[in-house]
């Protein structure tokens, strides 16, 4: 009966693995599903992933296949898309004694980001033949035990399952005994010996027998085992367990040496045959690994630290034998209960680093799996991120989750993070681990350059040399390298295009503006820049900023006299003067523009050389020139006025005019004396000789310091005779007329006028430097115009004009009779005044270009009235509005709080006879 119920059983549980397996399918509808046989050859063919998968052959590139799992037993070809056997598969090792063994990992598939999950079932193979624990087994069977008693024996042990697994056992052929097979409660199988008949001590005290254990491979596989029985002597009664079986639950925490439970049977016999002793029978190597169980009282207790998470639970066999070898058997079920003691596992598969910091929200940085051995709750687990909310886990299918962005990300504020994830399960306490993954955060050209000022202002001051840095602009990226590197180039300006690299040009690589050419502020006042500074990003970004550059003025321009100048022909201007012309009296005025401006523009009036130091007084900053006395008997009809006109440059510059002026009441009187003058003497043969006079002179001096010095030795044999004879040589030298030094200013030239006595013609002579002229040679024999450069008298016109200057006047305005030429008259402060303004600098110019008007179209009158001067000698129909540049913005003086008068200066009211302030040309041309 128990043979052809041992038998039933086991071909149950082959029916039932067929049913299990479909089953199991059914459980994992999402799962793609292979079944192999165990101990493949490595790289051996599981299955066309990529094709069951509906991945075409040109998408296994991108989708990068890989198998996630803890022991990886399969790859992935990436060229076909095959799952391959990574190494031989031992089911037993696996799976163990369990009918089914499936293997479950994961498939992960990049671009998009897809997990799939497989399962690979491993069929048995008859691989492992059966095997008994011990090779020989020793009995005693007493002689008075009773037909049909069973004695329980080891297991054969065989690792396969299913029908390659152990199927029956086999008994050598005796009279006395046979094999059967029993399950326990927790269904392992067991053979047991049968005594068939009654044993006789007498006649056979040992019997050896052959245990065979066959399995259900094809061919079949078997073990042996040799039974030696030794036939004792009779001991009637066996112990006796108080229970068959027990139950126990225990701790996994519990510490080794833990007493489990206390086993007791009894024995009826009495003296040595009630003597038991306990021992572990035919149980797992673990069982004696794990408990420990006293001979003698039956105690089992705990060796080692148990483990929920390696065995759940056990099953323990103990016998129970007196000293006759009657023995009796009972179980202990122990069952483990599991406690928190595992802390979640956290498995990082995947990390895509170096993460653009534009990736877009949601976008997959890492794929996380998690794993608790603990069952229950203490296995169920949770993550978060720990402390950056730019990232948020999402969780995935079977454990999985996924850290995405949940925020903008920004390299140029945080490159770098290290994301904390946390796993925690849900024991009581929970246990908690965690990861930190690294995250690099790669650059991308989102950041436009940035200038450091809003804009420039740039003053140069002009004549600057070409080549020379007039500016630098600076302007800063915070991305990485070619998205950071800035270029600058100038884009636009205000110049002509193509006048444009001509003027400026720039770095590219540091910003430094250069000047190409040297600036001229008259030409250029100032210009207008954009620049651009470009970074090297693909799309490119950049930033413009605009420069404004002001050429600053340099006083680099002389003043330019505009009245008196020679007519076309070459011919000099004069102009006339009423005999009875009252002091005061306004003879003409010198015209003069500066293109520079501000100071280096303005303006001042000296004279340097007079034919009659006291008759005239001229305007410091006026240029008016008005008689300083009255006319007399002795003085020369004939004058003439050298006057410097300078700028208030640093160092100044300066310019000279020639006034001829004629004392007469009427052009007729002028007219014979101008006709009838005959050509003057060449100006050369005259200078050669005064340098042949001044060396003769030069010599005579020489010979009477010598002569002088001998005499002083020779002064004791002297008498005074001698050196009454050398007194009037010494006093008899000519006196020279020196004209004042005027070395004030940048003149380039000095020059002295003279007008020479002999001559029947009035005409003036310009002669170049000439350190000492006779008095004899100057204006006929009247020497009275000669200033005494050796005394202490003081030029008139001179002392106030140089000396003093007068600040610039807020309000300066003119009449019509203050108008450039000798139209007008002033009578006014001569320190001189002038303009601090635009308006009354535009004033001056239209007062300019209104005298150079009237003289254009004859309104002034040759012979007018008192106190008017006719303009139409002076300025012919040559002289046009163009002639006249606008100076108009080139003086700006501030600050300044002098007034000048308005009121005109009047004139003597007496009208002379004939034409006053009639101006003509003479007959000749001047020489210079």
């Amino acid at each position: 009966m128990r043979r052809s119920s041992g038998s039933g059983l086991a071909r149950w549980l082959q029916v039932l693995s067929l049913f299990l397996l479909p089953l199991f399918h059914g459980a994992l509808p999402d799962q793609i599903r292979y079944s192999i046989p165990e101990e493949l050859a490595k790289n051996s063919m599981v299955g066309n992933l990529a094709k069951d998968l509906g991945l075409g052959v040109q998408d296994l590139s991108t989708r990068k296949l890989r198998v996630s799992a803890e022991k990886e037993y399969f790859t992935v070809n990436p060229e076909s898309g095959d799952l391959l056997v990574g190494d031989r598969i031992d089911r037993e090792q696996v799976c163990g004694k369990q009918p089914l063994c499936v293997l479950e990992f994961d498939i992960v598939a990049e671009k998009p980001l897809n997990i799939f999950h497989v399962a690979v079932i491993l069929q048995d193979i008859n691989d492992n033949a059966p095997q008994f624990k011990q090779s020989e087994v020793d009995l005693n069977i007493g002689e008075s035990t009773r037909p049909g008693k069973a004695f329980p024996l080891d297991p054969a042990l065989d690792s396969d399952a299913g029908s390659n697994s152990l199927q029956k056992y086999y008994l050598g052929d005796n009279e006395y005994f046979e094999v059967t097979e029993n399950e326990s409660p927790d269904g392992c199988k067991y053979p047991e010996l049968i005594l068939k008949r009654f044993l006789d001590r007498e006649e056979h005290n040992f019997h050896q027998l052959v245990l065979t254990a066959v399995d259900g491979g094809n061919p079949p596989r078997s073990g042996t085992a040799q039974i030696r029985i030794q036939v004792t002597d009779a001991n009637d009664n066996p112990p006796v367990f108080t229970q068959d079986v027990y139950r126990v639950t225990l701790r996994e925490d519990v510490p080794p040496g833990f007493s489990v439970l206390q086993v007791t049977a009894t024995d009826q016999d009495e003296g040595v045959n009630a003597e038991i002793t306990y021992s572990f029978h035919n149980v797992d190597e673990q069982v004696e690994r794990f408990f420990n169980l006293d001979k003698r009282t039956g105690e089992i207790t705990t060796k080692s630290s148990l483990d929920f998470e390696t065995t759940k639970t056990y099953s323990l066999n103990v016998e129970a034998k007196d000293p006759g070898d009657l023995a009796s058997h009972c179980r202990i079920q122990v069952e483990i209960l599991d406690e928190n003691d595992c802390a979640p596992e956290i498995i990082v598969t995947s990390v895509f680093t170096p993460l653009p910091e534009d990736s877009p929200l949601g976008t997959v940085i890492a794929l996380i799996k998690t794993r608790d051995k603990d069952s229950g709750r203490n296995g169920d687990v949770y993550c978060n991120v720990l402390g950056n909310a730019e990232f948020v886990l999402k969780s995935s299918s079977k454990n999985y989750y996924k850290l995405v962005t949940d925020r903008t990300l920004d390299r140029e504020e945080i490159p770098d993070y290290n994301v904390t994830i946390v796993a925690t399960d849900r024991g009581k306490p929970p246990l908690s681990s965690n990861v930190i993954i690294t995250l690099h955060i790669s650059d991308v050209n989102d950041n436009a350059p940035l200038f450091h000022q809003a804009s420039y202002l740039v003053h140069v001051a002009e004549n600057n040399p070409p080549g020379a840095s007039i500016a630098q602009v600076s302007a800063s990226d915070p991305d990485l390298g070619s998205n950071g590197h800035i270029s600058y180039s100038i884009i636009a300006s205000d110049l002509e295009p193509k006048a444009l690299s001509s003027f400026v040009s720039v770095n590219q690589d540091s910003g430094v503006v250069f000047a190409q050419r040297a600036f001229d502020h008259e030409q250029l006042r100032s210009f207008q820049l954009t620049l651009q500074a470009r970074d090297q990003g693909s799309p490119a970004l950049s930033a413009n900023v605009s420069m404004r550059v002001l050429v600053g003025d340099r006083n680099d321009n002389a003043p330019r006299v505009l009245y008196p100048a020679l007519e076309p022909d070459g011919s000099a201007l004069f102009d006339m003067v009423p005999r009875a012309a009252e002091p005061g009296y306004l003879v003409t005025k010198v015209v003069a523009v500066d293109a520079d401006s501000g100071h280096n523009a303005w303006l001042s009036y000296h004279v340097l050389q007079a034919s009659d130091p006291g008759l005239f007084s001229l305007g410091l900053r006026t240029g008016e020139v008005r008689t300083a006395r009255a006319l007399g008997d002795r003085d020369a009809a004939r004058q003439r006025l050298l006057v410097a006109v300078r700028d208030g440059g640093q160092p100044p510059l300066s310019a000279t005019a020639t006034l001829h002026l004629i004392f007469a009441d009427s052009l007729q009187e002028v007219l014979p004396d101008l006709s009838d003058d005959p050509l003057p003497s060449d100006p050369q043969s005259e200078l050669q000789f005064y340098l042949v006079v001044a060396l003769a002179l030069i010599s005579v001096l020489f010979l009477l310091a010598v002569i002088l010095a001998i005499a002083l030795r020779l002064r004791h044999s002297s008498s005074s005779a001698v050196w009454g004879c050398f007194q009037p040589s010494l006093s008899s030298n000519p006196t020279t007329g020196v004209l004042p030094s005027y070395t004030e200013g940048t003149l380039p030239y000095s020059y002295n006028v003279c007008i020479a006595s002999q001559s029947a013609k009035t005409e003036f002579n310009f002669l170049n430097v000439t350190p000492e002229v006779a008095p004899q040679d100057l204006l006929c024999d009247d020497t009275s115009w000669m200033p005494d450069t050796l005394g202490d008298t003081e030029v008139p016109f001179v002392s106030d004009s140089v000396s003093k200057q007068a600040p610039p006047n807020t309000d300066w305005r003119f009449s019509q009779a203050q108008r450039p030429g000798t139209s007008g008259s002033q009578n006014g402060d001569e320190t001189g005044t002038w303009p601090n303004n635009q308006f009354d600098t535009e004033m001056l110019q239209a007062m300019i270009l209104a005298s150079a008007s009237e003289a254009a179209d004859g309104s002034s009158t040759l012979g007018g009235g008192a106190g008017t001067m006719g303009l139409s000698a002076r300025y012919g129909p040559q002289f046009t509005l163009q002639h006249v540049p606008d100076y108009r913005q080139n003086v700006y003086i501030p600050g300044s709080n002098a007034t000048l008068a308005n009121a005109a200066g009047k004139r003597d009211s007496k009208a002379p006879a004939g034409g006053n302030g009639n101006k003509k040309k003479s007959g000749k041309k001047e020489k210079k």
